[in-house]
């Protein structure tokens, strides 16, 4: 099993079409196949020659002890890692050190012991540009790409000056599928690798806004409620858009070598994909245009703009190249799409029905948010797709802490599931409070912890269909907000704080939602209440302000509902007594919310207070109810899109 230069050491499998290699360089494992089975590695006990950082090796014993090390079925086509076992015993270690122990692997130098060991199954997506032209798809795309560099005038031959230096390309390919997960198209990007850029030196900020979640929440509950169609488009190779500042050079791309001048480079013009000043250079050529078109961009939420007021409003949110398009009428719509495709190479994806994993729905009753289709796959990634569903996300009463004396597990798959999980809370407020409690043992998790993430996902096996709707009711664009804390405040056994659960409605659409731990110790429950509804008037002016700028007018003071009337009574009276002089200065913001009239916080019994859905774990009854009240509903698989 030996290694050529600069090539992978490829392992033969007993069973066709499988295999797996070890890189070099890397010091990891991959595999480009779907189903692992036995292979031949050196065992911990065996005696092996090892690598010294110059190449040399040490000699080799002849007798060599080999172990079987055996793979199992990945979970789902998108998994990135496999189960092992070592003569039926599991490997819960993912380093070549831990799982190979003191002996080196033959063909990697010491340093490489340390690499991860990384394990990822076919997904039909090219690593190389060699493999890319063995197969068809691909090099229509690369040629696609290389006509989008040209037409863009993105890059001119030139001679490398003295003193610069050329930043190598590398192709990078994608296959893009819809909310299905089926293959609607083959993406070749040319890609500078921009690591070696030096900030100060090649770059001098790299920043670009994109829409927060709440906000295209917010823009699509307002187009629910007012009736208005919601169109999506695409810039197509919109980083090639973006004009660069300075002076950058780069190497020919590989396939694409001008004969002869093979010495030259390319001298960049414009923004190239993988520069760290890209995503700048590409929102700043966006930003122009939009305001040369008439539109105004919000001083609260830099990617979303507005052009005209009243019945001929017009909203554009942004992210990167993703445009989001609503308003009062699709005239204005369309007449807006057509002078974006005479700007711009853009593909108009007509009504929204896919954006950001999220599927949209949208008839004349209003609009439906779900992430079905990823909701399965964290199912799969997880093994449990023939698990029994629960009822509830965590059990009642749970209490987890950092300190548990159970056993400790894989920390890093345990990230890789809670870090799926809090991408689909974007649309699911039932999943918040269980969610960040689990993701506060990121660092060193437990077995316990590793029990309440599987609870968590076999309630998304029985709720898959589950989402957000927002129905249609013209003329109630106000907000209304719910805070709450954990009844036990300091219900955090570890750090003795307490959780503060926010809500808040855009008429009967839910927007925004926060469960998050205090950031200070709370010494009484009308403190923790306290501090929970200031967290919450931050949220609600700047959400105020946000729908300020899509309505083009001032609206009314946000309804910020609390179950505490001794928080009340402190929000509205500037009092300083033994219990509460102590409260720090910021936490006191909700009386100046208060006294300029920007927001009217009210009491409401503990029995109605819907922000108790994100401050503990409930019982099955109590949690239901709460989910049915925030507009959370099981959707029937319909099209994702207006018919």
């Amino acid at each position: 099993m030996g290694i050529g230069q600069g090539g992978g050491r490829r392992l033969n499998s007993d069973v066709r079409r499988l295999h797996c290699r070890v890189h070099p360089l890397r010091g990891s494992w991959e595999s480009r196949q779907l189903l692992f089975t036995k292979h031949a590695y050196p065992s911990p006990r065996a005696a092996t020659g090892s690598i010294t950082p110059s190449g040399t090796s040490t000699p080799t014993p002849a007798r060599v002890d080999h172990g079987m090390v055996e793979f199992a079925t990945p979970l789902s086509h998108d998994e990135e890692r496999l189960d092992a076992y070592y003569d039926d015993e599991p490997l819960r270690y993912r380093t070549m050190e831990k799982l190979f122990g003191d002996q080196p692997v033959p063909g990697l130098v010491p340093r490489d012991l340390e690499a991860q060991l990384h394990l990822a199954c076919d997904d039909g997506e090219p690593r190389s540009f060699v493999e890319a032209e063995r197969h068809a798809a691909w090099p229509a795309t690369m040629q696609s790409e290389m006509d989008a560099v040209e037409t863009n005038r993105t890059c001119e031959l030139a001679d490398l000056p003295r003193g610069h230096c050329a930043i190598t390309l590398k192709w990078v390919f994608k296959l893009k599928r819809d909310e299905a997960g089926a293959i609607i198209k083959h993406k070749a990007r040319l890609v500078a690798r921009g690591f070696v850029q030096q900030e100060g030196i090649d770059f001098d900020d790299a920043f670009a806004p994109m829409a927060r979640m709440e906000s295209v929440r917010l823009l699509l509950a307002l187009a629910a409620q007012e009736g208005w169609h919601v169109h999506h488009m695409d810039v197509k190779s919109a980083f090639l858009n973006g004009d660069l500042k300075e002076e950058v050079y780069v190497h020919q791309p590989q396939g694409f070598e001008i004969p002869g001048k093979e010495g030259k480079v390319l001298r960049l013009r414009k923004a190239l994909y993988g520069l760290r000043q890209a995503p700048r250079a590409w929102n700043a050529k966006l930003d122009s245009t939009l305001k040369g078109m008439g539109f105004e961009q919000s001083p609260h939420e830099a990617a979303i703009y507005r052009r005209g007021n009243g019945g001929n409003a017009l909203l554009v949110g942004v992210y990167v190249d993703d445009l989001v398009i609503t308003g009062v009428k699709d005239a204005e719509v369309a007449a807006f799409k057509e002078e974006m495709k005479a700007t711009f190479h853009m593909s108009d994806l007509g009504p929204l029905s896919f954006y950001l994993g999220i599927e949209v729905h949208q008839d004349d009753s209003g609009i439906t948010l779900r992430q079905t289709a990823y909701a399965k796959r964290i199912v799969e990634l997880a093994g449990l797709t023939d698990c029994n569903p629960t009822l509830t996300p965590m059990e009642e009463r749970l209490k987890l802490s950092r300190n548990s004396t159970t056993e400790e597990v894989d920390a890093t798959q345990y990230r890789r599931l809670v870090g799926s999980l809090r991408y689909l809370v974007h649309t699911r407020p039932d999943l918040a409070f269980s969610v960040s409690y689990v993701s506060r043992f990121m660092q060193r998790p437990m077995t316990e912890h590793q029990q309440a993430v599987k609870r968590i996902i076999r309630y998304v096996a029985g709720t898959l269909d589950h989402g957000l709707y927002y129905p249609r009711c013209p003329g109630e664009a106000h907000l209304v907000g719910y805070s709450d804390s954990d009844s036990d405040h300091g219900g955090d056994i570890d750090t003795s704080k307490s959780t503060s659960g926010i809500l808040f409605f855009l008429g009967k659409c839910l927007v925004s939602w926060q469960s998050v731990k205090q950031q200070v110790v709370a010494l009484s429950s009308c403190e923790a209440e306290y501090i929970a509804a200031s967290t919450a008037s931050t949220q609600a002016l700047w959400l105020a302000r946000l729908l300020s700028d899509l309505l083009g007018r001032d609206t009314e003071a946000v309804e910020l509902w609390v179950d505490s009337k001794l928080a009340l009574a402190l929000a509205k009276n500037p009092v300083f007594h033994e219990r509460s002089k102590h409260i720090r200065v910021r936490y006191h913001f909700i009386r100046d919310c208060w006294e300029e009239g920007s927001i009217k916080a009210r009491y409401i019994n503990t029995k109605y207070q819907l922000a108790d859905l994100l401050t503990k774990p409930l019982g099955r009854i109590k949690f239901l109810e709460l989910r049915s009240r925030t507009g959370m509903v099981q959707l029937s698989h319909k099209a994702t899109h207006r018919t």
